[in-house]
C-alpha cells in the first residue's frame, strides 16, 4: 500500500511539474508569437486596445514593403557575414588559447590567464569611444572588418572552451606523444573533437551576442548599405512615423535566422552546457 501512494505521489508530482513546464514555455513563445501575429496586420491595429489576439485581416504588405523599399536583403546579408566571421574567428582563436592555458604549462599561465579573463568585468559601453578611435584611425569605419575585429578580441571564448579542455585527461596527450604526434596534432585531432560540444555552445552564444550587437554596429556601419539587420530595423520606426506593423515584421525577419541557429545546434548546445558544468 506505501509502494501505491509513493507511486500515485510521484505521477501527480510528475504531471504537475509536466504542467507547469508547459505553462512556462507557452508564456515564453507567447512573444514570438505576438511580434509574428503584429506583423500581418496593420498599424492601426497592433497598438488597438482592447488587442486583436489574431489579425483581423491578414496583410502580408509589411514583409514586401522591407524588402522592395529598404535594402533588407543587404542588411540580413550584413548580419549573417558579421555575426558568422566573428563567431567563427572566435572559435578558431578561442579554442588554441583554451588549449595552451589548460594543457600546456608555460611561466606565468596563471597570471595571464586571470588578467585574460577578468577583462570580461568590463562593459563593452566604456570601450565604445577608444575602440572606436583606433578603427577610425586604421580606416575600418563603414567595414565588415570594423565591426568583425572587435568581437573576435574577447575573452569570453577562451573562458568557455579552457572548462571543456581542463575536463580531458591528460593521460590522452601522453599517449599521443608515445605514438609521436605532435602538439598541432593532438590539438586538431584529438582534443578538438573532445570538446565539440563546449564549440557548438560557443557558437550558438556567440552568434546571437554579435547577432544582437546593436551599440557597435550602429556606431561603426554608418552607411545605409552597412547597416545590420538589427540597426536597421530599428531605423524604420524613424523613417515611418511610425508603422508599427511595419517594424514587427522586420523584427520578425531579424527574428528568423536566430531561431534556425539555434534550432541547428540545439543538440550541441544542451549538451555542451551540461558537459561544462561537470568537472572532474
Amino acid at each position: 500500500m506505501a509502494n501505491m501512494k509513493n507511486k500515485k505521489r510521484m505521477e501527480t508530482f510528475d504531471i504537475a511539474s509536466n504542467a507547469i513546464i508547459v505553462l512556462f514555455a507557452v508564456l515564453n513563445l507567447f512573444p514570438l508569437y505576438w511580434l509574428f501575429t503584429s506583423s500581418l496586420k496593420n498599424s492601426s491595429d497592433v497598438v488597438k486596445m482592447p488587442p486583436d489576439w489574431w489579425p483581423s485581416t491578414v496583410t502580408f504588405s509589411n514583409y514586401v514593403d522591407i524588402f522592395r523599399d529598404q535594402p533588407a536583403l543587404r542588411w540580413a546579408f550584413n548580419s549573417l557575414y558579421v555575426s558568422g566571421i566573428s563567431t567563427i574567428l572566435v572559435i578558431i582563436l578561442g579554442a588554441m588559447a583554451a588549449y595552451a592555458f589548460s594543457k600546456i604549462h608555460f611561466k606565468g599561465r596563471n597570471i595571464i590567464y586571470i588578467i585574460f579573463v577578468s577583462s570580461l568585468m568590463i562593459p563593452k559601453e566604456i570601450m565604445i569611444v577608444p575602440l572606436f578611435r583606433i578603427i577610425q584611425d586604421f580606416g575600418m569605419v563603414n567595414s565588415y572588418s570594423g565591426m568583425i575585429w572587435p568581437n573576435v578580441a574577447a575573452a569570453f571564448g577562451v573562458f568557455l572552451l579552457k572548462g571543456f579542455f581542463d575536463t580531458t585527461p591528460d593521460a590522452l596527450r601522453e599517449a599521443a606523444r608515445i605514438d609521436g604526434a605532435g602538439e598541432w596534432k593532438i590539438f586538431t585531432r584529438i582534443m578538438l573533437p573532445i570538446v565539440k560540444p563546449g564549440i557548438g555552445a560557443l557558437f550558438i552564444l556567440n552568434f546571437v551576442q554579435v547577432w544582437n550587437d546593436y551599440l557597435w554596429q550602429l556606431v561603426v556601419g554608418q552607411e545605409k548599405n552597412m547597416k545590420t539587420l538589427m540597426v536597421g530595423t530599428a531605423t524604420l520606426m524613424q523613417d515611418l512615423n511610425p508603422n508599427f506593423a511595419y517594424k514587427m515584421a522586420g523584427a520578425t525577419v531579424a527574428a528568423i535566422p536566430m531561431l534556425v541557429i539555434f534550432l541547428l545546434f540545439q543538440r550541441y548546445f544542451t549538451s555542451g552546457m551540461t558537459a561544462g558544468a561537470v568537472k572532474e
